[in-house]
């Protein structure tokens, strides 16, 4: 006997651009929540948009524009922010079912772009997220950008913050201390700004892992590298580029310290692992990040003032007691986190809500 589908689950078609493998904290959020919405009763299906999106070409708004159209109009359409925002009205209006747009952090915050392309993004986020049936984001700093700078009302909005998997807590190294950071090298995540506040700490025994991607930005990447030279800290400094998770599982528990310089994070996965390993933090307070870390178990200082970070970092190197104290803390607000189901419950509840 043929399967018949429950046509009153509804489905759920994530719009995602490029390759859903890749490794940032948005794509890791899209494909755990992914793999467990079907347990909340949301088939799940994947429609691939283009990789050049948030800049597509013309002819890959027109490949989306084909793309979307052919999907049923009884389907609910999740659509990543990285493509959403960057949506034509000839691309909204081929969208003939309910839309939901997913945003991990707003485009136009991006570090680097020229304030003439700002002004567009912000533009045409604002324009998608009108015309969406709901919105999805990760944290309640990113509700508020998109609800005081965008005006849109809260009411169509809802929280579902990343969620983060249980972790042993890390036993550290001690000599030399081991720092670590961790996401894609670029220029919103701050690492020759990092670097730079570290030079003048050469008098203490530091080392620092960068484990992240070092495809996504060659400039990004050719600035940190520059700034490693200049201040001779090859030894001191190492870009591990794209590691496996077992390997980033050994950085975590071999860290004395975590620091995230980003100039802006839309909630900041990265910070959520550290936690949930009882490290100690030292982290600019850009967008979300400083409601993921509390003052309890990190130190905040300005995104993108070194001297504050160097400081900073100096507190955390010399003073084990504060790193004793601020690890507690972290490790107590990490056994608080939100897990993936729960993340995942949310999502599904906003889907199933919207169904035809």
């Amino acid at each position: 006997m043929r399967a018949t589908r429950d046509r009153s689950v509804a489905e759920a078609v994530f719009a995602i651009p490029g390759d859903l493998k890749t490794a940032t904290g948005g794509y890791a959020y899209d494909r755990r929540v992914m793999e467990l919405l079907p347990a909340f009763g949301v088939p799940v299906s994947v429609l691939a948009l283009p990789a050049s999106f948030p800049n597509p070409t013309e002819s890959d708004l027109e490949d989306a524009r084909q793309a979307l159209a052919g999907l049923p109009a009884n389907s609910v359409l999740v659509v990543d922010g990285l493509a959403f925002g960057a949506f034509t009205n000839d691309v909204l209006d081929a969208i003939k079912g309910r839309v939901v747009g997913l945003v991990h952090h707003p485009l136009f915050l991006e570090t680097g772009l020229p304030h003439a392309r700002k002004v567009e993004l912000k533009d045409s986020e604002e324009q998608a997220l009108r015309r969406a049936s709901h919105i999805i984001v990760t944290s309640r700093a990113t509700k508020r950008i998109v609800t005081d700078h965008m005006g849109i009302s809260s009411e169509k909005i809802t929280v579902a913050q990343p969620g983060t998997d249980p972790a042993q807590r890390a036993t550290g190294t001690g000599a030399p201390l081991q720092i670590l950071a961790v996401g894609a090298v670029m220029p919103r995540k701050g690492y020759d700004l990092l670097v730079e506040a570290l030079a003048p700490l050469i008098d203490i025994d530091w080392r620092l892992t960068i484990a992240g991607a070092l495809d996504r930005h060659r400039q990004a990447v050719e600035s940190v590298q520059e700034a490693i030279r200049r201040h001779g800290l090859e030894d001191r400094v190492t870009l591990a580029g794209k590691v496996v998770p077992a390997t980033l599982d050994r950085f975590y528990e071999s860290a004395d310290l975590f620091v995230s310089a980003s100039l802006f994070e839309g909630y900041g996965m990265v910070l959520a692992e550290a936690m949930a390993r009882g490290l100690p933090i030292v982290l600019a307070a850009g967008g979300a990040a400083a409601d993921t870390a509390g003052e309890a178990a990190a130190l905040h200082v300005e995104a993108g003032n070194v001297p504050e970070l160097t400081a900073a970092l100096q507190r955390a190197l010399t003073d084990k007691k504060l790193r004793d104290r601020l690890a507690d803390a972290a490790w107590e607000a990490g056994r608080t986190l939100p897990t993936w189901h729960e993340t995942a419950r949310r999502i599904a509840a906003v889907i199933l809500g919207l169904r035809p």
